[in-house]
Parts: C-alpha cells; sequence; structure tokens
C-alpha cells in the first residue's frame, strides 16, 4: 500500500510525539530515582544531626521530588552586574500605596502593646519591624505555601547550592523536634518562612517570643513574628536613636562625583556602589543638602547620599541603620521602602 507524503508525516509526528513522551516520563522516573537515592545520604546526615527517629520516620518517607520547586530556582535572575538601574519612584508608587500604609497603621495599633515592649528591650522603632513585615508577608498574610521539607530536599538534591540547603533542609527538622507541626511548616519555594520570612537556621539563632508564652511562634503569632524582626536587626548591628534616613534636596552646584564611595564593598558591591562617601549630618548640611521635611538628625551622625532617580529629584542621607536594612535584603529599593513606608505607619 502506498502511503502519502502528508499521511507518512503524520505517522512520523505521532511515532515521535510517542517516544519524546515515553523519554520524558523515564527522565522523571530518573530524576524520582535519583532523589531517593540522594536521601539515603541526607538521612544519615540528619541521624549524624541528632534528628529524632520519630521525625526521621515520619519525614523520609513522605519526601518527593518537586519539579515545580526546580522550575522556579532555574528561572531566577542570573544576577548580572551589567545593564541600566530602573528608576526608584516607579517602585516606590507600587510599594508604599494607601493600602499598605493602611494596613500597616492599623497592625501598629492593634500590636501597640506588645511592639512598645519590643521596641525598649531592642532599639529597633516598632515601625521599621511593621514595615518588614509588611514588605515580607503583606502583614502576614502572604507568607508562601510550599512544605518546607520537600522544597529544601529538593534544592539540596538540584546540587547549585546543596551545602546551603542540606543545611536549611536539617534545621527544618530540628523545628519538627522542637514541636512545630509539618503543617505549619510552609514558606516560599526557596525556604523562607512564617512572618518574618527567615530560613530555617536563622529561625533557630534568632527567633524569639514577643507574646512571653515562652515559646517564638513565627508562624503563628504576630508579636513573635515581630520580636523575631527585631531581634533580627539588633543581631546585624542596629543602633538604638539613629533614624535609618531621610529624604533630601540636593543644590545643582554640588558636585556629588567628588563625593563618590571609593571603596569596594565584599557584600552587594553594586547595591552600595550607588552610596557616596561618609560625611556627618552637620557637613551635608554645609554642603546645602536641605531636608524634604524640615528635620535634622543629629550633627555627629555619619551618612551616605543616595539619589536613586537621578539628579533634580529626591535624594536620601542614609544611615548605619539603613545598611542593618539591607543585611535583611541586600536591595536599595527594598530598603528604601522599608524606611518611607515605615515613617508612614508611624504618623
Amino acid at each position: 500500500m502506498r502511503v502519502s507524503g502528508k499521511v507518512f508525516r503524520r505517522i512520523i509526528a505521532v511515532i515521535g510525539a510517542a517516544a519524546m513522551a515515553s523519554l520524558g516520563s523515564t527522565a522523571m522516573a530518573q530524576d524520582e530515582s535519583g532523589f531517593q537515592n540522594y536521601l539515603v545520604s541526607l538521612k544519615a546526615k540528619a541521624v549524624a544531626e541528632g534528628i529524632t527517629q520519630p521525625t526521621i520516620q515520619s519525614v523520609f518517607p513522605t519526601l518527593t521530588l518537586n519539579e515545580r520547586v526546580i522550575e522556579l530556582d532555574r528561572g531566577q535572575p542570573g544576577g548580572s552586574s551589567s545593564g541600566p538601574i530602573p528608576a526608584y519612584a516607579p517602585y516606590y508608587a507600587r510599594h508604599v500605596d494607601d493600602a499598605r500604609i493602611a494596613l500597616g497603621r492599623a497592625a501598629y495599633q492593634r500590636l501597640r502593646g506588645k511592639l512598645a515592649g519590643i521596641e525598649r528591650e531592642t532599639g529597633v522603632p516598632e515601625s521599621i519591624m511593621v514595615s518588614i513585615w509588611g514588605n515580607e508577608t503583606a502583614y502576614g498574610a502572604v507568607t508562601g505555601g510550599f512544605d518546607l521539607p520537600r522544597s529544601l530536599a529538593t534544592l539540596a538534591y538540584e546540587g547549585r547550592r546543596r551545602d546551603l540547603f542540606e543545611r536549611e533542609f536539617l534545621a527544618t527538622l530540628k523545628l519538627i523536634d522542637m514541636g512545630f507541626s509539618r503543617a505549619s511548616l510552609q514558606g516560599s519555594w526557596a525556604g523562607a518562612t512564617g512572618g518574618p520570612q527567615f530560613l530555617p537556621s536563622v529561625y533557630l539563632r534568632l527567633g524569639k517570643d514577643g507574646d512571653g508564652d515562652g515559646r517564638a511562634d513565627i508562624w503563628n503569632s504576630d508579636a513573635d513574628a515581630l520580636a523575631s524582626i527585631g531581634n533580627y536587626l539588633v543581631n546585624a548591628g542596629w543602633r538604638p536613636g539613629v533614624p535609618w534616613g531621610i529624604p533630601v534636596d540636593v543644590p545643582a552646584g554640588l558636585n556629588v562625583g567628588r563625593l563618590a564611595n571609593k571603596t569596594v564593598s565584599p557584600r552587594c558591591p553594586r547595591v552600595h556602589e550607588r552610596h557616596s562617601a561618609w560625611h556627618t549630618m552637620k557637613e551635608w548640611r554645609q554642603m546645602g543638602i536641605v531636608p524634604e521635611r524640615g528635620y535634622w538628625p543629629d550633627d555627629h551622625i555619619l551618612a551616605t547620599l543616595l539619589e536613586p532617580d537621578g539628579p533634580g529629584k529626591t535624594a536620601y542621607l542614609l544611615t548605619h541603620n539603613y545598611r542593618v536594612i539591607l543585611d535583611y535584603n541586600c536591595s536599595n529599593f527594598y530598603a528604601l521602602t522599608v524606611g518611607l513606608l515605615a515613617d508612614q505607619v508611624a504618623q
């Protein structure tokens, strides 16, 4: 029987699709098989870390490879240090909007009883803690729905950052050993969890009880989430009584290029290279800098200058405490938004 070229091509297409589907399912099976083999070594590390047998026996048999987590991880931006930096003003408009300010003020007022005590203990302003909480999880409303043990085991198996994610997986098992339920240990695909969006190992170091019940539950207690944020900032070097920064106007005649920072930061260099050299508030005032709100911090406080939208737009004098916020998330847009939202929340 003679087969037409059109029919022949259709037959080949069907056969090819079936073959590809078979190959795809085989690849998936091989990945799952490899993952299960990897879990043998991961279980041995859990035993060596002192994880209890009930936790090991309840978690490991349930673990399967999460292809979605791998997809999200591989889809991350490449982190190129080249290319133009976008303007900050549009980002600010999206992240310090009326709704987020209103929700922040409501949370601020609702939790003042707990927040005031946390501020007295840590020196971190209540509004800064609330602002970070708002930026991280929309004040606790959006904390992530990925199962931490499965996500972290998957990322460890993938291997690009195996040491990091093995450590975070084992830290998650320790949380289960501490009595936190598997169901509560949800978070982002990359393992950030709870109100502060801590990695599990960060929680083990810096989780703090804020409601006085003797347990730091950043998943179910707003006060604990906020106290843990405050504790993180203290650990990163927060200085009580120092503002994060102030918005300012820069005179047109000031040679900002002459004030450039000549040092290179070992961490997030592209973030820090946009900051000027350090000068005291008094020195900035003498250069003709004018605060937009008519307020000058103490003369001796050191600050750097950042013009996120270029000359002629709002600029910022940024203190040591701004650098502490960068330790939470090393992005100028993030840290500026935390400071500016905090200012709005506290009004």
